[in-house]
């Protein structure tokens, strides 16, 4: 750096670095961190921010948004998507292949949804996950080679008939390839057959009434997906990461495989660890999610599976809908989309919770940076401060407090089960590269500048059988 002014220094009392918690100086040069060093050592640089008291964070990486462009912008795009995130302390999301039209379960999809990205412009930066389906194997290889970072598949019905679910056989074909590949398969992890063995007991209940919702998806249907992947995963050595863990049923099982060293990781989502069964109202359909939000008892469970390392990481799960698909009128449970927006609240909902248990905010950095981008092919590059890493950072207020309100989000729509929710942790700015993409204040000044997010394809070859 001698004799060149770095681009940016920010100085916090606070700096979450892999060490620790420590008062520090990180100083950024090309869009990459130069050196972190005591305060009274920063260089002088062309911008200085001094954020005092507040927390200096990597930027958080979100693996699990749904985005839905193209062909669903109607429910969310890369603009407003990426917006939420920036103001969310996110400089990274990985989008979901469902929900959008075409999916992305081929290359001329990935293409597709790529144009999408760059027309759209993206404040943050964004990685594709690709789609396994029926009869798609062939396809795997061709999406890895475009840029993808892993697969997602359901065990269920995904909600839309261009993302169908697969079977153990479909699984069978695909997660060889995906071994070859080095590359994750991300599981919805609920089996059909407990989901249909309670269906006839059910017929004729209330479909306004929780307790409905939360009968007709049992923690059986969790577990036995569970059992099944790993199993799968510990046969062909393909890297399993399940999502939105909803039942504490399923840790023994998944820390068994951990010990016994199968590739398997875990996340959980902002809803399953703020909400309960018992305070969700009967047609309260902002709530509906699949898996379900289950009781207070599980709540605790799943708090106490991520502190102690079962549940690696925590993803938002992001997934809007037109407000007319969530039922507000009828409060239809049983036919109201099943998904929950929660992008931009994702870090305070988590902080609310990880604080009230005494957990700290290297805490939430090892679950909603590291671990996240480690998933992602990222490590290294995302979710840590450190020499060489992007400069992805957000500074955060983890004492001051905000009530959500849904209408002054920056997703598309309002509806989230969080609004009127109290919440501590609030972001006031967020980078990425180096570049403020964030900056709380007055509406229309949050976002300076153009679009800075680019977007995350990298190649991946399959290693033949036996290769190194």
């Amino acid at each position: 750096m001698s004799g060149t002014r770095p681009d940016l220094v920010i100085r916090s009392q606070r700096v979450v670095l892999p060490q620790g918690e420590r008062a520090a100086a990180v100083v950024v040069a090309g869009g990459r961190i130069a050196a972190v060093v005591a305060p009274e050592e920063a260089p002088a640089a062309l911008e200085t921010v001094d954020a005092g008291e507040a927390c200096l964070m990597p930027g958080l990486v979100d693996t699990h948004v749904h985005v839905n462009e193209p062909g669903r912008t109607e429910w969310e795009g890369f603009a407003t998507a990426t917006r939420a995130a920036a103001a969310g302390g996110i400089t990274t999301i990985v989008d979901m292949p469902l929900n959008s039209i075409p999916a992305t379960t081929s290359v001329a999809a990935l293409e597709a949804k790529r144009a999408a990205a760059l027309a759209a412009g993206c404040r943050v930066d964004c990685g594709f996950w690709g789609g396994v389906v029926p009869g798609n194997a062939g396809a795997l290889e061709g999406l890895a080679a475009a840029g993808v970072r892993g697969f997602k598949c359901f065990l269920v019905p995904s909600g839309v008939d261009e993302f169908p679910g697969v079977a153990e056989s479909d699984l069978r074909q695909a997660m060889p390839v995906l071994a070859r590949l080095g590359l994750p398969l991300l599981a919805h992890a609920e089996l059909p057959g407990p989901i249909a063995a309670v269906a006839a007991a059910l017929k004729g209940r209330d479909p306004r009434r929780y307790a409905t919702w939360l009968a007709s998806r049992p923690p059986a249907a969790e577990v036995e997906a569970v059992r099944l992947l790993l199993g799968l995963a510990e046969e062909t050595g393909c890297a399993v990461h399940i999502v939105h863990l909803a039942t504490e049923a399923a840790l023994p099982e998944l820390q068994r495989a951990r010990a016994r060293g199968r590739p398997v990781t875990v996340e959980t989502c902002p809803h399953y660890l703020t909400f309960t069964a018992e305070e969700i109202a009967d047609g309260d359909t902002p709530y509906k999610c699949a898996p379900p939000i289950r009781e207070r008892e599980n709540r605790e469970a799943l708090w106490d599976g991520l502190g102690g390392g079962v549940i690696d990481l925590v993803a938002s799960d992001h997934s809007p809908c037109p407000p007319g698909l969530k039922r507000l009128d009828t409060g239809d449970l049983m036919s109201a989309w099943g998904g929950i927006a929660s992008l931009e609240v994702t870090l305070s909902a988590v902080w609310t919770g990880a604080r009230a248990r005494g957990l700290a905010p290297g805490d939430v950095a090892r679950w909603m940076a590291q671990a996240p981008a480690r998933l992602a092919g990222l490590k290294g590059r995302k979710g840590v401060i450190a020499v060489g890493a992007d400069a992805d950072l957000v500074v955060w207020d983890p004492n001051a407090e905000w009530s959500v309100l849904g209408e002054r989000l920056h997703q598309r729509h309002p509806v989230t089960p969080y609004d009127g929710r109290r919440l501590a942790g609030v972001v006031r700015a967020t980078f990425v590269r180096g570049v403020r993409v964030f900056a709380r204040g007055e509406a229309g000044d949050e976002f300076p500048g153009p679009p800075a997010g680019r977007l995350l394809l990298e190649p991946r070859q399959a290693v033949a059988a036996g290769g190194a």
